[in-house]
């Protein structure tokens, strides 16, 4: 059965296959940008001091299963309002075409804020990781169920030689143990069911059992409030991404206060 993840990919691949950049010339024009801002590093340290989870927060207009979320967003102070709140990094979409984002948002947003930001999109080459330096980022997402071992491997590889950190993300036993095969010492567990995009709530709680102690680990999608929040931090969590419910909230420095203390 076809799923999102499917359909998105495809165009990804497709628009890899097409561009027709020498790799080697992205590489190194990416290995010349200045030190970025440390990603996990900085993760883990306000994981460290928070009493609950550090926060991701994430900057998307829309998403393939619930259309447009907040079509008229503005990048810059919905990234100013979350560092008032307190989080500890930023996510923002750099996919146009499913999620409405664009590499404009991560520019503009890091430029306006100290934190450090994930380039959230569908890596599926060396080319991805290169622009996700170049447009200024600090990690990118490595979607184990988009790539096969070698792919995965050398991905992060590449996104370590350019001083990038990478955020590998799981959805079941079998993909954290790839992750964990390829070196990954951050990891995502995402809630969402990637064929019919519903949430599974016991998912983050049932894969932290499987994830060790080193690994800094990571809760995606479904994140709803601090409730939501309590119960993966029982579970072993040091830090969760964040999107819809900070981007549809009225007041996002007051959410994300509420998530950080819960």
């Amino acid at each position: 059965m076809a799923t999102y993840l499917d359909s998105i990919l495809a165009w990804h691949r497709e628009r890899a296959e097409r561009d027709d950049r020498p790799v080697e010339a992205l590489l190194d024009r990416a290995r010349e940008m200045p030190a970025g801002r440390s990603f996990e590093t900085t993760l883990r340290a306000a994981a460290g001091v928070a009493s609950g989870v550090a926060v991701i927060a994430e900057i998307k207009r829309r998403s393939p299963s619930k259309g447009e979320l907040v079509p008229d967003l503005v990048a810059v102070p919905l990234a100013r309002a979350y560092e008032r709140g307190g989080a500890a990094c930023l996510s923002i979409l750099t996919d146009g075409v499913h999620f409405g984002g664009s590499s404009i948002d991560l520019m503009e947003a890091r430029a306006a804020t100290s934190l450090p930001v994930l380039r959230k999109d569908f890596t599926v080459w060396e080319g991805d990781v290169a622009d996700a330096r170049l447009m200024g980022a600090d990690a990118v997402l490595l979607i184990v169920a988009a790539l096969d071992q070698p792919r995965l491997v050398d991905l992060l590889a590449v996104t370590r030689e350019l001083d990038l950190d990478g955020l590998v993300e799981c959805h079941d036993e079998a993909e954290v143990e790839r992750a964990l095969e390829a070196g990954a010492t951050m990891v995502g567990v995402n809630q969402r069911d990637l064929t019919t995009f519903e949430v599974d709530a016991g998912r983050a709680e049932r894969l932290a059992k499987v994830l060790p102690d080193p690994v800094l680990k990571v809760a995606e999608s479904g994140i709803d409030g601090p409730d939501a929040c309590r119960r993966l931090a029982d579970v072993g969590f040091s830090a969760v991404l964040v999107g819809e419910h900070l981007v549809r909230s009225d007041d996002p420095v007051a959410s994300l206060r509420s998530l950080i203390e819960a």
